[in-house]
């Protein structure tokens, strides 16, 4: 980053990035630092056990990762992006978010999905679930770590068809009241009326696309549907932030500093609230040049 550069733009939105944990700890700790002196708003890990061709390689925990992020920093939010039921219990995960959300002086945002197959389904050795059962799942999941983290010293009891809690407790509660804010991911319409009822902010990655003009005709439709799911639940539309992630486009968001600043205005005009791209890796997922950084760093 260029300290002494006075001509930073200014975006419509509040930027995020993610930062795959795919690094030790002495090179990735660099990253976590140039993101907030960049002045991105909050960054993100990936909460996985292994992700895509990247499972072969270095990989590591997001909730530990997320903590030795917050030791370094003292602005940036920081989130999941997202933890699933793949490898989360309510009853535990609600104790970690708690510490990690202590840990960061309530900077946590925790970014929540459905979870897919892949190789975090199949590592556990379970019985791959149809998309239906994974929404089903993701709903009872959600549903109880609010419970949870919503009412910390009185114990919530709960026995459903995948979580079962016995007086389980959260205490002391989270940093901020009443719970850290939920960023919901969800693209269909049950998953999208959890993010309208329990959500802080809704995410979505306008799904797969084999041109640009698709991609965004995608992020506009999924948009409407969460319009009408807010509509559905007497949810103000102010009251819910909106989160999109710029990758999987077809163009990668940095490929240059135009092709950012335009993205970001779409995202604006659609109504969005936050933009979250990926930190550029040197080859394969989300290749880019990290120099690109420097010339949209709003900070």
């Amino acid at each position: 980053m260029n300290p002494g550069r006075t001509n930073r733009p200014r975006y419509p939105v509040r930027l995020g990035v993610v930062i795959l944990a795919d690094q030790p700890w002495a090179q990735a700790s660099s990253r976590w630092r140039r993101a907030e002196e960049y002045g991105f708003d909050h960054a993100w890990t990936y909460d996985h056990v292994g992700w895509r061709d990247l499972v072969d390689g270095p990989w590591f925990d997001s909730l530990i990762t997320l903590s030795a992020a917050a030791s370094i920093t003292r602005r940036i939010g920081l989130g999941t992006m997202v933890a699933s039921p793949n490898l989360r219990h309510p009853v535990s995960f609600a104790r970690a978010i708690t510490a990690l959300d202590d840990v960061s002086a309530g900077r946590l945002r925790l970014g929540l999905g459905a979870g897919g197959g892949g190789y975090d389904a199949a590592v556990f050795g379970a019985a791959e679930l149809s998309p239906r059962e994974r929404a089903d799942r993701f709903i009872e999941f959600v549903d109880l770590l609010d419970r949870i983290l919503g009412q910390p010293v009185v114990g919530t009891t709960s026995r459903g068809r995948y979580y079962t809690a016995v007086d389980a407790r959260s205490t002391p509660g989270c940093v901020q009241q009443p719970r850290v804010p939920f960023v919901v991911a969800s693209s269909g319409p049950r998953t999208m009326r959890l993010a309208a009822r329990l959500g802080q902010g809704w995410v979505t990655n306008g799904g797969a696309a084999s041109t640009q003009d698709e991609w965004w005709r995608e992020v506009a439709r999924r948009r409407d549907l969460f319009d009408a799911a807010l509509a559905a639940e007497g949810r103000e539309p102010s009251t819910v932030d909106r989160f999109l992630m710029l990758e999987p486009a077809p163009v990668n968001a940095l490929t240059s500093s135009a092709a950012f600043t335009d993205a970001v205005g779409r995202a604006a005009e659609l109504g969005f609230t936050d933009v979250v791209t990926h930190w550029p890796r040197a080859s394969g997922w989300f290749a880019a040049d990290e120099r690109v950084l420097d010339q949209i760093a709003p900070g």
